[in-house]
């Protein structure tokens, strides 16, 4: 990702992996997410609230292209591929402290209400997320 939005730096930690001592792949996830929030908290946005909402995920894929290990230092590096009237889809890479490319892949989350039902973005959230187009 050669201008990524937004870049969190993480750790791996030992409740991220598995026997094998390698993250387990579900744990990818958790690192994207903890950077997609920090993305939202920093431009103003939602994250989730009982009464308002939030933005489940409703389709994600993932590459692997190294294994990560406990210790391991990493950086999240999020960029929006789409704004729906909804949703919102992402790009992120989950690069390794040497530098190396350890994961890539996609999300799309939708904007829900408390009951779980897709709202259209407001004006703020779509000025927001689309400035990161």
């Amino acid at each position: 990702m050669e201008n990524p939005l937004y870049r969190h730096a993480s750790e791996v930690s030992f409740r991220d992996t598995d026997a094998s001592g390698w993250v387990h792949f579900t744990n990818i996830f958790n690192h994207v997410e903890l950077a997609e929030h920090a993305f939202l908290r920093s431009r103003g946005l939602l994250v989730f609230d009982r009464s308002q909402g939030g933005w489940p995920r409703v389709k994600v894929s993932c590459d692997f292209k190294r294994p990560l290990l406990c210790g391991d230092p990493i950086e999240v590096h999020l960029a929006i591929a789409a704004v729906g009237t909804s949703s919102v889809s992402w790009n992120f890479e989950i690069i390794r402290g040497s530098g190396e490319l350890a994961a890539v892949g996609g999300i799309t989350t939708v904007r829900v209400d408390h009951l779980g039902r897709p709202q259209p973005l407001n004006a703020t959230e779509r000025l927001e997320l689309e400035r990161g187009l």
